[in-house]
């Protein structure tokens, strides 16, 4: 089988491993990836928290609570309590269960792609942390009590994490969820779920500092152009 290059990986030719265990270990994966995460969440804590500051006040204009926390699957299914910003309506859960009910279209869309293209319940505000990702600044806490890394899949909710397993998701259970990844670059915003598969499986297979440091490196122009959601 082809092993990709993780920068230029590309879904439509990717055909997912057999193999259960795809991260190779190495000095890197056993050591030097958290090391890389502590320099980095360090170096970066101070301007990342008056963000994260104004932000809060921010939300908390619009009513209600100003952070928002929610159980994620992590490394090896343990579950944990993943922080962001909040930048959805407290009563979110409610209104996408009445949205659903009303609209096929919509029930449709939440199944394929377990998020809305353009979502009703998002306050004001909230849209442009999402575009520039300053919702999932309160991460870097989850990067500092080592429950994600910097790069890495993205985390997703317990209830997701079936649709994971029957698409043949394996590699994700094997690496700590991060705060960006190869699916944030690749396809941020405008892909199937399921298809972080592919993704996650191909980072898994080509693991490196260089990789991640390159992901990081087009993580910052891909949340400058504004793509996220």
């Amino acid at each position: 089988m082809k092993d990709f290059s993780a920068l230029e990986f590309d879904a439509a030719s990717y055909e997912a491993p057999r193999s259960r265990r795809m991260v190779r270990k190495s000095v890197y994966t056993l050591f030097g990836k958290r090391l890389l995460d502590l320099v980095i969440v360090l170096s970066a804590i101070i301007p990342v928290s008056l963000i994260v500051g104004a932000a809060y006040v921010l939300v908390r204009m619009n009513g209600g609570p100003g952070f928002y926390t929610q159980l994620r699957v992590g490394k090896n299914g343990k579950l944990f309590k993943c922080y962001k910003l909040r930048t959805m309506h407290v009563d979110a859960e409610e209104r996408l269960k009445t949205l659903c009910a009303e609209n096929p279209e919509i029930a449709a869309e939440w199944h394929k792609n377990q998020k809305l293209k353009n979502d009703p319940r998002i306050i004001r505000f909230g849209k442009f942390m999402r575009e520039t990702s300053i919702d999932e600044l309160p991460q870097v806490y989850n990067v500092l009590f080592g429950d994600m890394s910097i790069i890495g899949p993205r985390p997703f909710t317990p209830d997701q994490d079936r649709y994971y397993r029957e698409a043949g998701g394996s590699a994700y259970y094997q690496l700590k969820p991060g705060l960006t990844g190869l699916w944030q670059i690749k396809a941020r915003g405008s892909s199937e779920f399921v298809t972080r598969v592919v993704y996650d499986n191909a980072y898994a297979r080509t693991l490196s500092l260089k990789n991640d440091i390159l992901i990081v490196l087009k993580t910052f122009a891909v949340v400058l152009a504004r793509t996220g959601e």
